[in-house]
């Protein structure tokens, strides 16, 4: 059911800044462009169905672009868990 979004997931977990909130904010603002562009196009607006597809990944990259250089990755980012080697 994912249909192509996981881009979309990786945007929203930079935009959150790895923060479960922020994520989360960031999912809506997402599902909230994907609403809108399927509501544009029940409306019949005279724009090609194209470009209202590609709305959620333009507004994905926009919100990329805007916080280049500020998010930072989870130092444990790639790091397997191991139970008996973390710190008590």
């Amino acid at each position: 059911m994912s249909a192509g979004k996981g881009f979309i997931a990786i945007a929203a977990l930079i935009f959150g800044r790895w923060h479960p909130v922020g994520t989360t904010l960031a999912c809506l603002l997402f599902g909230a462009t994907e609403a809108l562009q399927l509501r544009i196009q029940a409306l019949g607006a005279n724009i090609p169905y194209q470009f209202l597809v590609m709305l959620p990944y333009a507004i994905a990259i926009l919100a990329l672009v805007s916080k280049t250089g500020k998010s930072v990755t989870p130092k444990a980012l790639g790091l397997p868990y191991f139970p008996e080697n973390r710190d008590r």
